[in-house]
């Protein structure tokens, strides 16, 4: 299986396609196998690489390194030793932040950001307290817990098959990967959103009830050049429930070769 050594960590990668560069960040404890089904179409005229991020899926499971900051020097690392020359980056919920702020810090390695569905900032207290109280929670009873939140991510009529799969991905992960949670709670890229300087485009679920629509209309309207996508009838994961339309909204805002 293909990897690299970044920071003192093995960090599995898929890398399939040629053409304009997508790194494809997956969520919070899932792994990049969560793309699968978008990328026979991408790679047709794409270089496409998929990575495990710390903790998840097929890399190593260190004990440090498992913040914002830390997975963001993962990403901007497999970068430069990929050659991934103005990639765009799409990332999947903590994945869209993890893009958000490699293009705020190290501009010049990044072509684009494809936010999908990514928490920004927690729009009503019941939003926040919610995310402490799985923290508090998963300490007691990780799995149990995990079973009984992944399901709300997803829009009505999923396949249970894709909520059990999500589930023991996450199962598996890295319980290091936790403390993310109480991080996020602290996380607020609205003041420096003006500033970015890499086009960055929102796709969002619909139905989406883990981090509503209103998230990415405000970070879009303080943000020079952003869009909003909105990806109808799905809910957190729009790449899992639909693939067909994700990844027609994804081509709608990205290169192509020519």
């Amino acid at each position: 299986m293909p990897s690299l050594n970044v920071r003192g960590t093995r960090l599995h990668y898929d890398d399939a396609g040629r053409g304009p560069a997508l790194l494809l960040l997956h969520g919070w404890g899932t792994s990049g196998r969560v793309w699968q089904s978008c990328l026979p179409d991408l790679v047709r005229d794409h270089r496409v690489v998929t990575l495990d991020w710390r903790g998840c899926g097929r890399s190593d499971q260190p004990a440090e390194g498992n913040t914002i900051d830390g997975v963001t020097a993962d990403v901007a690392a497999v970068i430069e030793a990929l050659e991934l020359e103005k990639a765009v980056v799409v990332g999947s919920s903590f994945g869209a932040v993890f893009g958000t702020e490699l293009a705020l810090a190290r501009p010049e390695l990044v072509g684009g950001v494809v936010a999908v569905d990514g928490p920004a900032y927690w729009p009503a207290a019941a939003m926040l307290e919610k995310v402490l109280d799985l923290r508090e929670r998963m300490l007691d009873d990780r799995i149990g817990t995990l079973a009984e939140w992944v399901p709300n991510w997803f829009a009505p009529g999923v396949s249970p098959q894709l909520v059990d799969w999500t589930v023991r991905q996450l199962a598996d992960s890295s319980v290091y990967l936790d403390d993310m949670f109480t991080e996020v709670t602290r996380y607020d890229p609205r003041p420096r959103l003006p500033r970015l300087a890499v086009p960055i485009t929102y796709l969002h679920g619909e139905l989406d009830t883990e981090i509503p629509l209103e998230v990415p209309r405000a970070c879009a309207a303080l943000t020079p050049g952003a869009r909003v996508h909105v990806i109808a009838g799905c809910g957190h994961i729009p790449h899992q429930e639909n693939p067909r339309a994700f990844t027609a909204a994804l081509r709608a805002v990205v290169p192509v070769a020519a």
